[in-house]
């Protein structure tokens, strides 16, 4: 449990992949992490593996595909902490592809996967934020990490012979583009606060999603941009679009 002067984060989708790595480097740092995820049993068994490590990390059940999770989540992070210092949200699906070579989607994607794609990496992302805002203003210095992706980015999609420019998934590329305009809305609206909101381009990282075959970056390695982020300075950005130490094109 944290204590009166520990700082207390949220990383969302933390049970695998980035979200866990993300959560361990933040606890590495003395930092209170609650691990989100909708699994309770694989969310339990990832807080179990760092807390034997000797970390201050607990589970908290939340599915980001179901909204009534985030009052319980609000309700408990307020009674037992007061407050939140971090929120990294970090959890996303991608369920379109097997496969990143595969033609462009966008004539033929069905309606269905297009929503349930939106609902988790973005109306969730936001809802959750908002909701748990009052408790970032009552941080000394919140920090909010949304977690973009590359493939978020408008100018590299219109620019033949970018990385991604072939890269056309409609579904997932789009809620990555609509959650960087989250961020440069909500970072302008909390400009007169010392709160800070970013988006991470984590990288092309070995999880599930990137392809542990064909990714180039380790996991340790995908999570050094949301950690950096999460842990600004005063003096940092706020309404970025960041990789490791580079700004993104929007």
């Amino acid at each position: 449990m944290a204590t009166t002067a520990q700082l207390v984060a949220l990383v969302t989708g933390a049970n695998k992949g980035i979200g866990l790595e993300t959560a361990r480097g933040l606890a590495q740092k003395g930092i209170h992490v609650l691990m989100g995820a909708r699994d309770a049993q694989r969310g339990q068994a990832a807080a179990d593996e760092l807390k034997a490590q000797g970390l201050s990390v607990e589970f908290i059940q939340l599915d980001m595909a179901n909204s009534a999770d985030f009052p319980h989540v609000q309700e408990y992070i307020a009674s037992t902490f007061g407050k939140l210092d971090i929120l990294v949200n970090n959890a996303g699906i991608m369920t379109e592809v097997t496969d990143f070579g595969q033609p462009n989607n966008a004539a033929t994607i069905p309606m269905k996967l297009l929503r349930e794609t939106f609902d988790v990496n973005f109306f969730g992302l936001v809802e959750l934020t908002q909701i748990l805002l009052p408790l970032i203003h009552k941080a000394e210095a919140g920090r909010i990490v949304n977690l973009s992706s590359i493939l978020g980015s408008l100018t590299l999609h219109a620019q033949p012979g970018s990385p991604i420019y072939n890269t056309k998934l409609l579904a997932y590329n789009t809620t990555k583009t609509a959650v960087n305009s989250f961020t440069i809305h909500l970072a302008h609206a909390l400009k007169d606060t010392p709160i800070k909101v970013n988006a991470a381009h984590p990288g092309w990282v070995k999880t599930d999603m990137g392809g542990k075959d064909i990714a180039p970056m380790e996991i340790t390695d995908g999570a050094l941009t949301s950690i950096q982020l999460a842990t600004l300075g005063e003096d940092g950005p706020s309404g970025a679009y960041i990789h490791l130490q580079d700004t993104l094109p929007w």
